[in-house]
């Protein structure tokens, strides 16, 4: 019953699901931003907004190791 450490592959994807959401939420923020004119703002709003949501995919996903 003992659990393996953690390895390469836990790192890799935990550096994708960070990089996901920071590109989906920037991706998403300049999109909406491009609807209402303010495409620049919004866009680098949804890139921080990325890195606290992909922070914490990240701790979810990997909380029990």
């Amino acid at each position: 019953m003992n659990n393996p450490p953690p390895g390469r592959a836990d790192a890799a994807v935990a550096g994708a699901l960070l990089i996901a959401a920071i590109v989906g939420c920037a991706a998403a923020g300049y999109g909406l931003g491009s609807l209402a004119g303010l495409a620049v703002p919004l866009g680098l709003a949804g890139l921080f907004l990325g890195v606290v949501v992909g922070v914490a995919l990240v701790h979810t996903r990997f909380r029990r190791l």
